[in-house]
């Protein structure tokens, strides 16, 4: 018992969140965007690279260990 209030206060709150819709500054996220869009056309470089050896390019070159008793 007691659970009404409770409930249409979350149901309340649920809908005030919903239809929640704060001011856009389009300007801001339209330069955030850009800054974005020119970090992006730097050159990859994996930072782990070093530690693993690459793949052999099929299965037929790699090398299989056998635990031989």
């Amino acid at each position: 018992m007691g659970r009404g209030r409770q409930k249409a206060k979350n149901t309340k709150v649920a809908r005030e969140l919903k239809y929640y819709s704060p001011a856009t500054d389009y300007s801001a996220l339209e330069a955030e965007l850009a800054k974005k869009a020119e970090s992006d056309n730097v050159e990859y470089v994996d930072k782990w690279a070093d530690l693993y050896d690459d793949e052999p390019e099929s299965d037929e070159d790699r090398e299989v260990e056998l635990d031989r008793d």
